[in-house]
């Protein structure tokens, strides 16, 4: 006679994980879904009335050359402060990790900025591109550049792009050291016997075994250029000249709190979220088969 094994499972774990997952639920799963039932409808600026109005949402927004202004805005934005933070947060772990004396002082010098919070960083950056005080500004003046971040789009890019890639270079600093000190000695020591010069050793050895750390840092700073510059978005340029430095999460709160069309920045935020799970597809289709771990 076949004996079946019976196992009991103790509801403890259950009972430790609802807290969690009815704070997901709360602030995560009802607004999404609400999000999505708003954006096929035509909102009252007071809240009075509700009107089913199917896709018309979407295709107004589709229609709009702001928001496609908006768009391009984003893209690009997130791409350059991406790229220029993991490189300047690469060479500087790669600096650091090859100091023999001082490591700690590197360190701390280095990785601070991350308690700044992104408005704080936008005041900062306010501060040194004001067009009367700005430190920043009066040393462009001297080098022939009209630095104004009021009015010229590229400026105010260039601005934000500055500020937003001091802010993340911390985080990506301190990852990027670990990756580098989590590689062994003997390691080190065979690539060094192998190959005499420094930037080849570095991208045939060191950046391959980097790319799971690579990996995951691309991920966190696409994630942080589209929706966590908001902060330093605000104060910094409220999204002008012109709406020229608006991205798709900042044009969500214009049109949505300050605009009261509802049904407008509700359709805008599905069409972001759709992107960003887009985006992360594909990079964990395609991206990631060239990771090694």
């Amino acid at each position: 006679m076949e004996r079946r094994q019976q196992f009991f499972h103790s509801p403890l774990p259950y009972v430790l994980l609802a807290p969690q997952i009815v704070i997901i639920a709360i602030f995560f799963v009802y607004p999404a879904a609400k999000a999505v039932y708003l954006s096929f409808m035509l909102e009252d600026p007071w809240g009075m009335s509700s009107t089913f109005v199917w896709f018309e949402n979407y295709q107004m927004l589709f229609q709009s050359s702001d928001y496609l202004e908006s768009l391009g805005f984003t893209v690009l934005f997130s791409v350059l402060v991406s790229f220029l933070s993991l490189a300047i947060a690469l060479l500087l772990a790669v600096k650091a990790d090859n100091v023999i004396h001082g490591q700690g002082s590197y360190k701390v010098t280095l990785t601070w900025v991350y308690a700044v919070a992104p408005a704080v960083a936008g005041i900062i950056g306010g501060f040194l591109f004001n067009p009367h005080i700005g430190v920043l500004t009066d040393f462009f003046a001297k080098v022939g550049w009209t630095f104004s971040v009021q009015t010229d789009p590229f400026d105010a890019t260039f601005a934000l792009v500055l500020v937003s890639v001091w802010k993340q270079v911390a985080v990506n600093f301190v990852y990027f050291l670990a990756g580098l000190q989590s590689i062994s000695y003997a390691v080190k020591e065979a690539a060094t016997l192998d190959c005499v010069s420094d930037s080849k050793r570095f991208w045939t050895i060191t950046f391959p075994l980097l790319a799971p750390t690579g990996f995951f840092l691309l991920v966190i700073n696409l994630t942080y250029a589209f929706f966590e510059t908001f902060g330093v978005i605000d104060t910094m340029t409220n999204g002008g000249p012109g709406g020229t430095t608006t991205s798709l999460v900042y044009k969500v709160y214009r049109d949505g709190f300050v605009g009261a069309d509802l049904g407008g920045s509700s359709a805008q935020s599905v069409v972001l979220l759709l992107l960003v799970l887009g985006l992360t597809f594909i990079q964990f289709r395609f991206v990631e088969k060239r990771v090694h771990y």
